[in-house]
C-alpha cells in the first residue's frame, strides 16, 4: 500500500506539473501531424503492391506505425526532464524523505504514460478526418500495448539520465540508439515483400518495435485474433518490466 501511495503522490507532482505547461502536450504530437498531413497523402499509389486501393486502408497501415513512433521517441527524450532535476537538487532532496525508490521511477512513467495516450488520441482522431477508421474496442487494445512502449522507454530514458547526468551525452546517446530501432520497426513502410529484401525482414524481426507496429496494425485493420497482436503486447509487457525493474535499481542507488 506505501508504494501505491508513494507512487500516487509522485504522479500527482508530475501530472500538476505537466498541467502547468500543457504546450508540451502539442508540440510532441506536432511531428506526427506532420507526417500525417504532408506524408500520408502519398501512401497510396507507394502501397499498392500490396493491393492497397483507398485512402483508408493506406491510413490504417500509416497511422499505427506513426502512434508507435510517439511512443517511442515520446519516452525516450523524457530523461532531459530529469537531468534538469537532477541539477536543481530535487532527486537529491528526496534522500531525506521516506518516499519509495521505485514510486519516484513509476509516478514519472505512469505520468508519461497517460499523457502519450492523450497524444495518441489526439492523432487519431485527426486521421479520421482523413478516413481512416476503426474499431473502437481495437482502438483501445492498441492504445494499452502504446502505454506500455511509453512505460518501457520512459523507464529506459530516466534510467540513462540517471548514469550519464549530462544533456551533451544523453541527447547523442539517445539519438544514436532510437535511429536503427525506427528503421527497423517498419514505421512509415511496412518491411516485408515486396518493399525489402529478405536479409533486411530477417534483421527487423529482431527489433522489439517491429512486432509492436505489426500488432498495432493488425489491431486496427480489425484482425485482433493475428498472432502479431499477442506477440507484441507480450514482448512489450516484458520488456516493459524488465525497464521499470532496471530505472527502478538505479533510482536506489542514486537516491540512498
Amino acid at each position: 500500500m506505501k508504494l501505491i501511495h508513494d507512487t500516487w503522490l509522485i504522479f500527482q507532482r508530475q501530472a500538476l506539473l505537466q498541467v502547468r505547461e500543457p504546450a508540451w502536450v502539442f508540440i510532441g504530437i506536432f511531428q506526427p501531424v506532420l507526417y500525417l498531413l504532408l506524408f500520408a497523402p502519398l501512401l497510396r499509389p507507394a502501397l499498392a503492391p500490396l493491393g492497397v486501393t483507398t485512402e483508408a486502408e493506406a491510413y490504417r497501415i500509416f497511422v499505427p506505425g506513426l502512434l508507435v513512433l510517439l511512443a517511442i521517441f515520446g519516452g525516450l527524450f523524457k530523461g532531459f526532464g530529469l537531468i534538469a532535476e537532477l541539477r536543481a537538487g530535487i532527486i537529491e532532496r528526496s534522500r531525506v524523505t521516506p518516499i519509495s525508490r521505485l514510486a519516484l521511477l513509476l509516478g514519472r512513467s505512469l505520468r508519461d504514460a497517460i499523457v502519450l495516450v492523450a497524444q495518441a488520441g489526439i492523432v487519431t482522431m485527426l486521421a479520421v478526418c482523413f478516413g481512416f477508421t476503426a474499431h473502437l474496442g481495437h482502438i483501445l487494445l492498441a492504445f494499452l500495448m502504446l502505454a506500455l512502449i511509453a512505460l518501457m522507454t520512459s523507464s529506459i530514458s530516466y534510467g540513462v539520465a540517471l548514469k550519464v547526468r549530462n544533456e551533451d551525452t544523453f541527447a547523442p546517446l539517445m539519438n544514436t540508439t532510437s535511429l536503427p530501432l525506427f528503421l527497423l520497426s517498419g514505421i512509415m513502410l511496412p518491411i516485408t515483400e515486396p518493399f525489402a529484401p529478405e536479409w533486411l525482414i530477417a534483421v527487423a524481426r529482431f527489433n522489439p518495435f517491429y512486432w509492436t507496429v505489426e500488432g498495432t496494425r493488425a489491431l486496427f485493420a480489425g484482425n485482433i485474433a493475428d498472432s502479431s497482436v499477442w506477440q507484441g503486447l507480450l514482448i512489450t509487457l516484458v520488456l516493459a518490466t524488465a525497464a521499470i525493474f532496471w530505472s527502478a535499481r538505479s533510482f536506489a542507488r542514486s537516491v540512498r
